[in-house]
This record gives C-alpha cells, structure tokens and sequence, in this order.
C-alpha cells in the first residue's frame, strides 16, 4: 500500500514549499527505500516552484529536491546491489527506458523516457514523482548510487546534481595534468567545477566579475583569478585555455571566452538555458576550429564514477545546512546569491 511521508511541497505554481504529505508508491521487486537524511537545494527547483519554464504539465503539488542522501530502508525482493543501511544518493534521475541507444551507451539523461526526481510521471503506473524535500523516496534500483564512506553525507548530497554537471564536461572535454582549464563564475556550479578540474591535475583559472571572490578562489583550488569585467586582464587570456566551463545562470556575452581559448578549444555552457545575446561571433570558431558546446548532467555509471573520484580525493561541496523551517528563507538568499555555495536541508528537521 501506498504510504504517506511529511514533505514541504509547492501547492500551486508560485507558492514556496510547505508542510504537506504526498503518497509514496510501496516497493516494487526491484525498488529501494531510502530514509532520506539531506538534500541539498538546486536553483532548479526554485524555478520549477516559480514555474519559470513553462506550465508544469503534471501540475502541483510539486515536491523538489534531487541532490538526495540517506540510507536504505527497505529493499525489494530482486534487489542484489544494496542491502539495508547502505548510505547511498539519489539524484535527477529515477528512470529511463532501459532499451534504447541511448540508455544502452549509459546516457540515460538523454532518454526521451527519462523519468526525472520530481515533476515526472513513473513510467510503468503513471504516478506523480517527488523529490527529496520529504522522508523517504523510492527508487528502482539502477538509479541508485553508492556514497563513498570517505564522504560527509551533508557534504555529498549537492555531488548528484553541481558535481555530475562539472564532472561531466571536465571528463569528456578533456581535464587533465598539463591542460589550462578556466571556470566562470562561483556559485554552487562554480566552485565544484575548481575543486574537480584542480583534481583532475589542471591549471585552474576563476574567471569572475567579483575581486572579492579572489580568496575563495585559491582556497577552492584556483591557480589564478582573472577579473572578467576588465577587458585588459581579459586580453591578457585571449588564446590561453584549453577548456572553459562556463557556470553563468543568465544572459551575458561569451565572446570573450572564446576568444580566450586555443586552437580546438571548448567553450562548455552549464548553467544557462536562454537564447545567447550578444550575438556570437562565429568566426574564430571557424577559423580555429573551436567548439561551443552545453552539457547538462550525466548517466548512472558516470555519476557514480563521479562519487568514486571524489570519494578517493575528498571532495565535497561547501555547503550550509539548514532546517526545513527556514526553507523560504534559503530561497529567497539563494537568488540574491547570498550564500557560500550550496544549501543543504536536514531532512530529519521536517
């Protein structure tokens, strides 16, 4: 039977989360129960409660949250990976297809099944899914990750979401000892694409319009800090990086950015969904073969490959944990980017 858990949802499109109950579908044979201890907060999930991108075509209530950690509950009868106790981690993912292309190369993010945390429909009975602002989630079993123990589980929840979206596009483009890789800005995107890359064995570079993140850039792993605003210390760049991920939530010009790479360099957008103003200047991605690319998270192996590097070089996100009273609070900071890096819900607090 299903059972109900205290949650904080968005009851309609605009309102903050609040305390409420939704139902949680009991265990398939291949499902886990995770008791859920925290959950960090997304600047997804502010956009989802304000209904920014559009009608939500499921409606609300809608219970955010997909940077989850705990311990498993209960397990399915099928279920051979996870045993109860286990700490493990949920994040924008609880399902896909399985069978197409795709899910067979494990870029389930790219399946046009893909049932996301909260917002989705589950695949096989229709219900609502809801994230982790709430007790307990159920998860099939695929999409659940291990965290490493080397790991604070406060610490870790912001990995399944700001960790696999750096991660991702350091990996594929090419983060290595010897490769010169830039980050712009330093929010909770930002500063893990520093720790990650300075991991990676890259010279690391924070691009940043703030001389007063200039410290928090070397104690997070920056080789150098380069003021983008000023367009001499941005000429002093022209041509230098390899690779740049670029962590801006709105509209700004990138065309310094390209500039600023080698021959075949990249250009990574993650945090922006908007159409690109200025407009870019195609030429010197012709002339010198460089990409623009965008890489949003990545599959169930390379997260949890994530979480190994992680786990094996301590990396954690700076985070502030908060009760789930002070929620709106933490919503209302995070816009006006008055935080370190990442919230964190104590979940144990609801």
């Amino acid at each position: 039977m299903p059972s109900k858990v205290k949650c904080l949802a968005s009851l309609e499109a605009g309102k903050y989360p609040v305390p409420s109950t939704v139902a949680r579908r009991d265990l398939r044979s291949d499902d886990i129960e995770i008791k859920i201890l925290y959950c960090g907060i997304c600047h997804s999930d502010i956009h989802h409660v304000r209904n920014n991108w559009g009608p939500d075509g499921y409606g609300y209530p809608v219970v955010p949250g997909h940077e989850i950690v705990g311990k498993v509950f209960r397990v399915g009868a099928e279920v051979s990976k996870f045993k109860i106790g286990d700490s493990v981690g949920v994040g924008c993912m609880v399902d896909s297809c399985q069978t197409c292309a795709t899910c067979k190369n494990d870029r389930e993010q790219y399946c046009d099944s893909a049932t996301f945390t909260y917002g989705s429909l589950d695949r096989r009975d229709g219900s609502r899914t809801y994230g982790g602002y709430t007790e307990t989630i159920v998860v099939t079993e695929k999409f659940v990750l291990s965290i490493p123990e080397s790991l604070d589980l406060a610490g870790a929840a912001p990995l399944l979401c700001a960790g696999i979206t750096t991660y991702s596009p350091l990996r594929r483009w090419g983060a290595h000892p010897g490769s010169k890789v830039g980050v712009v800005g330093l929010g909770g995107l930002g500063h893990m694409a520093l720790k990650l890359a300075k991991a990676m064995g890259a010279d690391v570079t924070l691009f940043s319009r703030s001389q007063g993140k200039a410290e928090d850039a070397k104690r997070l792993g920056a080789d150098q800090f380069l003021i983008s605003s000023d367009p001499e210390r941005m000429e002093t760049a022209a041509g230098q990086f390899d690779l740049i991920i670029d962590t801006v939530p709105y509209k700004h010009d990138v065309n310094p950015y390209i500039k600023a790479l080698v021959p075949e360099g990249s250009l990574v957008l993650v945090g922006y969904f908007g159409p690109l103003e200025p407009t870019v200047n195609s030429a010197p991605l012709v002339l010198r073969s460089q990409n623009l690319a965008g890489s949003l998270i990545g599959g169930i192996k390379e997260t949890q490959e994530m979480l190994d590097f992680c786990g094996q070089h301590k990396i954690m996100s700076d985070i502030e944990v908060i009760d789930a009273r002070d929620l709106h609070s933490a919503y209302e900071r995070l816009v006006k980017g008055d935080v370190l890096q990442r919230f964190v819900i104590d979940i144990t607090t609801l």
